[in-house]
């Protein structure tokens, strides 16, 4: 059963109690600056640029004293559709959306409807490492973070737009938590479910050659239940938060109080400049 151990590799809404530099910071700079540094990732389009950020990010996995292999562990449930991407990408790009003059793509393989040359492979190799990075990332805040930080933060960052514009900031807030909070419940749910259709005799295409594709095959089965315990769990969430009287909006207090430090700026500096370092920087390839 060690194949349907789906929870393990979930690290996306974990959350480790340690005492690092990172997991000290105030959520609301930790947010500003991890969202610096997801921007330099989005728009760094060369090997060298994400092989820099991806060792500034490893740097961060050793700073917070999270174990790196569990840091990476999020990606094996992503890595067959990472693959599959990464393959599509590779044959299906054509050269007129390639940057720069015509003629800068080589081809290598011209193959009847398959078309790979060496801007395809380059897009490929350059997703998959935004890929790595932006879930290292993600997993590292909330990893770093406990969701109720993260509702604070992003409450409080907000809360300028919420008293000019109207802007529903803790509702904003409060449903990103949420969102958070369910990833692992939901992991732990299907592969609660996973386990009791083997255990009646299912065939979920653990065997055989072409696994992938029975693998997603037998998803339908799975994924009507996991839909219908979402719906009973929002349900029983809604008339729990109505039991308690909850209002949201404006006008709420904060029983839980804020209170930066020279570290937290200098953590947001140091993302800025980084991020601005390796955007201008020509890299040759």
């Amino acid at each position: 059963m060690e194949e349907f151990e789906i929870r393990r590799y979930i690290t996306i809404g974990q959350y480790l109690p340690l005492n690092s530099p990172i997991h000290r910071l105030d959520p609301r700079f930790k947010l500003v600056a991890f969202t610096i540094l997801i921007a330099a990732v989005t728009f760094t389009p060369t090997y060298l640029g994400n092989a820099v950020l991806l060792a500034i990010v490893s740097l961060l996995v050793v700073v917070a004293r999270v174990p790196f292999r569990y840091a990476l562990s999020g990606l094996r449930p992503a890595l067959p559709v990472l693959l599959l991407l990464m393959a599509l990408q590779m044959a299906f790009y054509t050269e007129g959306f390639a940057r720069g003059v015509a003629g800068a793509c080589v081809s290598v393989l011209d193959l009847w409807f398959i078309h790979v040359t060496t801007c395809s492979i380059k897009l490929a190799l350059v997703s998959a490492a935004r890929f790595v990075e932006l879930l290292m990332l993600t997993s590292l805040l909330t990893l770093t973070t406990t969701t109720t930080e993260l509702a604070h933060g992003i409450e409080r960052l907000f809360s300028p737009l919420q008293a000019r514009f109207n802007f529903p900031a803790h509702e904003l807030a409060l449903i990103f938590t949420i969102a958070m909070r369910f990833v692992p419940t939901f992991a732990e749910e299907l592969e609660r479910i996973m386990k009791a259709q083997v255990s009646r005799g299912a065939d979920l295409g653990q065997r055989g050659r072409l696994r992938f594709i029975q693998q997603t095959k037998a998803l339908l089965p799975v994924l009507v239940p996991l839909f219908m315990s979402a719906f009973r769990r929002a349900e029983d969430l809604i008339l729990a938060m109505e039991a308690r009287c909850y209002v949201g909006g404006r006008g709420r207090t904060h029983f839980t109080q804020l209170r930066s430090t020279p570290q937290d700026y200098f953590a947001v500096a140091a993302a800025f400049l980084l991020a601005v370092l390796v955007l201008s920087t020509p890299w040759p390839w």
